[in-house]
């Protein structure tokens, strides 16, 4: 018998695909909602969970968003994006990244998150197998298993960088192998793989032409002192046409809202990922793609100016946190999250008398006794760390460091 609602009536018990239960909803909206509930239960929580810049999106390009709307530029578009945003982003990859693209290799979603799952469903079979290096963007696990895939986890530890090895890439590759997912500078850690680290992956893969490599380039312009940018299809031209070069207008030009991501890869692919976004989505929306046409475009002054605030602030958690003692953060290359270690707290016990046994429970207890939301390490793969996003006030980021100071002197 089903038991009824509320209302009394009997409620239907939905069947879910199998597929569901290898699925686990995204930790960082979860840490979210924790945090938001506890606000609206009249706490100060201070979110250092979420990846959002605090800028506003520049005004040329709010200004072309409008100019659209004026124009009527509000109906459906070509699925895949509109020719004029296709050509600025292969006039994009030419001037940044050498890359040479016609406007049949490019491919525009509704974010950089349904191109990466456009791709994987659009290649993936049951038993293929995609080499994910951990830490990892929390999403991309579960996207290799809802195309029906597996994803090979292989860890980069705090003292390789967070990086993949050239060693650990052979030594995961099967002939099942479909797909190496690589995402540079990084999120959680924020590390970014050199031009040299490149080319010792990309030597590997030559050995491997089964391999196709998806390259998540989305905090590309976000980078600290002086390190240059480097995409593994410009390192090694040979891969070009079994590469996959993601990227999006979220990050770097503060558009997280607008909802546009881009790729550049083999025409076969493309058209293979415009079948199926034709049948989900369709096209991104109108008037948030004349914006991106206006973001690549237009001038990128803005960029520079950005991320020297971006970099004080990371510079002053740095400072701050590798003074907490139980506390220690490697100091990011770009993006703008910190991945500390908390291994010198596991072990320790709470004022409550609980024991802080993982990372899960160390976030928990930051949230809890000093109202700062981050997200535990093992929701990317790698613990004991916890990651912390700086794309927030200065003041804001320092009250949470004061914060977590005082949470961790308060551990027996």
């Amino acid at each position: 018998m089903i038991p009824p609602d509320v209302s009394g009536h009997p409620v239907f018990d939905v069947p879910l695909a199998a597929r569901m239960g290898a699925v686990k909803p995204s930790a960082t909206v979860g840490m979210t909602r924790i945090a938001n509930e506890l606000r609206r239960a009249g706490r100060d929580i201070i979110g250092l969970s979420v990846g959002e810049p605090d800028f506003d999106t520049p005004e040329h390009i709010r200004d072309a968003a409008k100019a659209a709307i004026d124009a009527g530029q509000t109906r459906y578009t070509d699925v895949d994006g509109t020719p004029e945003l296709k050509r600025a982003i292969a006039d994009k990859f030419a001037r940044e990244n050498g890359l040479t693209y016609g406007t049949d290799q490019i491919t525009v979603g509704t974010g950089g998150k349904q191109v990466l799952y456009n791709a994987l469903m659009a290649t993936v079979e049951d038993g293929d197998e995609v080499i994910v290096p951990a830490p990892y963007w929390v999403s991309y696990p579960d996207m290799v298993r809802l195309a029906g895939g597996t994803p090979v986890i292989v860890p980069g530890g705090e003292n390789r960088g967070f990086l993949l090895s050239a060693d650990d890439l052979r030594a995961a590759i099967t002939p099942r192998t479909k797909w190496l997912i690589l995402n540079s500078p990084s999120n959680p850690t924020g590390a970014a793989y050199p031009a040299e680290a490149l080319r010792a992956l990309a030597d590997v893969l030559l050995d491997h032409p089964h391999v196709m490599v998806m390259t998540d380039d989305m905090y590309e312009h976000i980078l600290y002192d002086d390190a240059p940018f480097a995409t593994i299809a410009a390192v090694e031209p040979r891969l070009a046409d079994r590469t996959l070069t993601v990227n999006g207008v979220s990050k770097a030009y503060a558009m997280t809202g607008w909802r546009i991501g881009y790729a550049g890869g083999p025409a076969t692919l493309i058209k293979a990922m415009a079948t199926i976004q034709g049948q989900s989505t369709t096209n991104p929306s109108s008037v948030s793609q004349a914006a991106a046409v206006a973001a690549l475009d237009g001038p990128i002054g803005f960029l520079a100016e950005r991320n020297a605030v971006f970099q004080a602030r990371r510079d002053l958690c740095l400072r701050e946190l590798n003074s907490i003692p139980g506390l220690g953060c490697r100091t990011p290359d770009g993006a703008f999250y910190l991945f500390p270690s908390c291994a010198g707290v596991i072990g320790r016990t709470r004022p409550d008398g609980r024991v802080i046994e993982t990372d899960t429970d160390f976030a928990t207890y930051l949230v809890e006794e000093a109202g700062v939301a981050v997200v535990p390490g093992s929701a990317f793969g790698l613990s004991p760390f916890f990651r912390i996003s700086f794309a927030t006030s200065t003041e804001n980021l320092q009250a949470a460091c004061d914060r977590i100071r005082a949470a961790c002197g308060k551990l027996g």
